[in-house]
């Protein structure tokens, strides 16, 4: 299970209305940073047929095959502190991440 907060979901709905299409975002890893892994966001216009798909606060989140073994449980949300804003992540599988933040490991 993939779920966001509502703040999370509404930044999302928010930037697919300005882009004026969408069927909603993938979240994904990729190998990069001093811990291992980092997540990705893409907005999805065409799902692929290998994604699953759950829905949280009426928007659409595709993790493909790969990475849902490490995300499976995530908790997305949106914070604003300052200046700073993004995605936050809470991920049950993660066992530590990097000094910045940027990378985690499972």
């Amino acid at each position: 299970m993939i779920e966001m907060t509502e703040r999370a979901a509404q930044h999302v709905r928010d930037f697919l209305d300005n882009r004026g299409k969408g069927a909603g975002i993938r979240v994904g890893i990729r190998t990069a940073g001093c811990s291992g892994l980092a997540y990705v966001l893409e907005f999805v216009d065409t799902p692929d047929d290998n994604d699953t798909r759950f829905d949280s606060h009426n928007v659409s989140i595709f993790i493909d095959p790969k990475s849902l073994v490490y995300l499976d449980g995530l908790l997305m949300d949106y914070e604003k502190e300052g200046l700073n804003e993004g995605f936050k992540f809470t991920n049950p599988n993660q066992k530590g991440e990097c000094g910045c933040g940027e990378s985690f490991t499972v």
